[in-house]
């Protein structure tokens, strides 16, 4: 029973030292999405479901629950935030090509369509990034709009 004591001890130890330690955050400039909204020209509606079930974890700007001050909590979510924006940075649009803007938005649509976007850990403490049948046919029409657009202006040489 000692070296259980001991062991629970070292762990508080353990997670307290933690505590004054943590990933850098995700907090960026909201503007650099601006190029994103400007090709791709989402409605209100759109830019709503955006923000609230995406950019979270798809853009340069996270809005931190209080939770994520906790650790290892903090380390999670940051996994999870690096993650995202190793798939698709909502921030960095304008340094992508066409043709990955077009494959981006395809898989935008396919995520969503298909269950596996926003996460489920995320909609669990988010509770308006769980999107409607609804929003998932406004999303998908969006971007069809948006890949209409962007491959009228491939043709037209921009």
């Amino acid at each position: 029973m000692k070296i259980l004591k001991k062991i629970a001890v070292l762990a508080l130890i353990a997670l307290i030292i933690l505590q004054f330690f943590g990933p850098e955050k995700n907090v960026g400039d909201v503007a650099d999405l601006q190029p994103f909204l400007t090709e791709t020209n989402p409605s209100a509606s759109v830019q709503q479901t955006l923000k609230a079930a995406c950019y979270d974890c798809h853009s340069s700007n996270t809005e931190y629950p209080w939770y994520s001050n906790i650790e290892p909590i903090s380390y999670w979510m940051d996994g999870h935030v690096q993650h995202g924006k190793d798939e698709l940075n909502f921030s960095e649009w304008s340094t992508y090509s066409v043709k990955r803007k077009d494959h981006k938005l395809e898989e935008i649509i396919e995520e969503v369509e298909e269950g596996h976007m926003p996460i489920s850990s995320y909609t669990w403490t988010h509770g308006d990034a769980t999107l409607t049948a609804a929003q998932i046919k406004e999303l998908a029409d969006w971007v069809t709009d948006a890949r209409t657009v962007l491959s009228i202006g491939v043709e037209k040489g921009q």
